[in-house]
């Protein structure tokens, strides 16, 4: 017959060697945040896809609706990123200018 006392311990026993499974398992399925992040968006890309090609009927129809989209974000987004390209390089420019001239002696 086990006292009050032996299933205490036996429990915290059985407590201790749980609580450092837990741990051991997590340390062991540490992740990445950064890679994390590409697998949530290749989840979403792929949900997108899947519905898409359910409503289009096929997957081919699906990927013919992406796509249009790319294409149309593409040619949108183009002049933008010129635009940001050449401010970026008169930025450029303008500071290389700045350094080349001489500052005024402070009296």
């Amino acid at each position: 017959m086990t006292s009050y006392s032996d299933r205490d311990t036996e429990r915290s026993d059985v407590r201790k060697a749980y609580e450092l499974g837990r741990r051991d398992a997590r340390q062991q399925r540490r992740r990445h945040p950064i890679l994390m992040t590409f697998v949530v968006i290749a989840a979403a890309v792929g949900l997108i896809v899947m519905a898409l090609a359910a409503v289009n009927g096929s997957f081919s129809g699906a990927g013919t609706v992406v796509d249009q989209n790319l294409a149309t974000a593409a040619d949108q987004a183009e002049p933008v990123v010129r635009g940001a390209a050449a401010g970026a390089g008169q930025a450029v420019r303008d500071v290389t200018s700045a350094d080349r001239t001489e500052t005024p002696a402070h009296n």
